[in-house]
């Protein structure tokens, strides 16, 4: 086992904890810089596609993950940040500048809705964004001007520095700008977290009363954590109107919401680790059940293609057992994993054993 001597206070909040998890990371950039030279076309867009989920991911899992709030509506947020980015760019600017703009008017409206809205908690909150997520899709329909109504907006080619950029006649180019957009909001959470900000999020998440004792203002910080969550979401919207090229109300149901939380509890609640682990889960379950039912109809003669809703089920099996079984996620059974392999043969079978104990103050909540 390898042990880390930290020699100053600025450890604890460095981005990474040694070189060794530096060269890891580095590496993996590395492969995925170099993948469209390694994989076809259609396996890129697939990725392209898991790269877009990630992104959404961590919009979803600073509130959820790392506030405790939890949502089932963030896809009324993609829908918005998908739209105004069409708009903006209709408008005449450049994708560079309407991404952003894009971004911070979804994470306005959501600052501005989550003043209400997050004076609830738990279920409550949880069926008040559902129920916002539904309106939006009766909004996408009447705001037409805006939104193409029924029929909806079709995706301008993106020009990136003189450069177009399109999904399918630049796979290369597009998933290199997806790619980009993901580490540069990988960057910008991670860096959230080390600040006196991130740290207020994680203090409400833990205890609301422990928070407001410390002289944390749990309301701005709620708004503050909606509003950055629902920016980061918009970016994810926006990247996902110009993977698919059109988009209308029914490219944003409630199905999407749904998704995103089974994204980051299956990938692991509470961990940027988790987004992505998730997003694999639920940006290739698709394929793999694609593949699995055509090597059962060739090999077994075994046709399920006539049970429809086989991926919701598969996806509702997995979250149930996730729940049961392994609540920290994919990322959580990673982490046992590891410890127990670096503790052999110290580790105990209890010693992730998670405690009961809450505050006394917080029962009824």
């Amino acid at each position: 086992m390898r042990i880390h001597f930290k020699r100053s206070y600025d450890e604890d909040i460095r981005l990474f904890e040694d070189w060794r998890r530096m060269a890891k990371y580095a590496v993996l950039l590395a492969v995925m810089i170099a993948l469209p030279a390694l994989v076809s076309a259609y396996f890129l867009g697939e990725v392209t596609l898991v790269l877009i989920y990630c992104i959404a991911g961590m919009g979803l899992m600073i509130l959820a993950g790392h506030t405790g709030q939890i949502s089932l509506g963030h896809a009324a947020f993609m829908a918005i940040g998908a739209f105004s980015n069409l708009w903006f760019m209709e408008q005449g600017m450049s994708f560079l500048l309407a991404l952003p703009l894009s971004a911070v008017f979804t994470g306005l409206v959501g600052a501005i809705i989550a003043l209400p809205i997050l004076r609830l908690s738990g279920i409550y909150l949880a069926i008040a964004t559902l129920a916002l997520s539904i309106i939006i899709e009766d909004i996408a329909i009447i705001a037409e001007p805006f939104t193409g109504g029924v029929g909806g907006v079709f995706a301008p080619p993106v020009d990136v520095l003189g450069t177009s950029v399109d999904r399918y006649g630049s796979p290369n180019l597009f998933y290199w700008m997806c790619l980009s957009v993901v580490v540069i909001v990988l960057l910008g959470y991670a860096n959230l977290l080390r600040s006196a900000t991130g740290r207020s999020f994680l203090a409400v998440r833990d205890s609301e009363v422990s928070a407001r004792a410390l002289g944390v203002n749990v309301t701005r910080t709620k708004a503050l954590a909606f509003g950055l969550s629902c920016a980061v979401t918009g970016i994810a919207g926006a990247l996902y109107a110009h993977f698919v090229q059109v988009v209308n109300y029914e490219s944003f149901l409630v199905l999407l919401s749904i998704n995103l939380v089974l994204l980051v509890v299956i990938g692991g609640l509470g961990s940027i680790h988790g987004a992505f682990f998730g997003a694999v889960v639920v940006g290739l379950m698709p394929q793999f059940i694609a593949i699995a039912r055509d090597f059962l109809q060739g090999s077994v003669g075994i046709d399920i293609s006539a049970y429809p809703g086989l991926d919701t089920t598969v996806f509702a099996v997995i979250i149930i057992a996730m729940v049961i079984y392994e609540p920290l996620g994919i990322y959580g059974f990673y982490m046992k994993i590891k410890t127990q392999w670096q503790l052999f043969p110290l580790a105990r079978r209890d010693m992730f054993r998670r405690s009961k104990s809450y505050l006394k103050t917080e029962r009824m909540r």
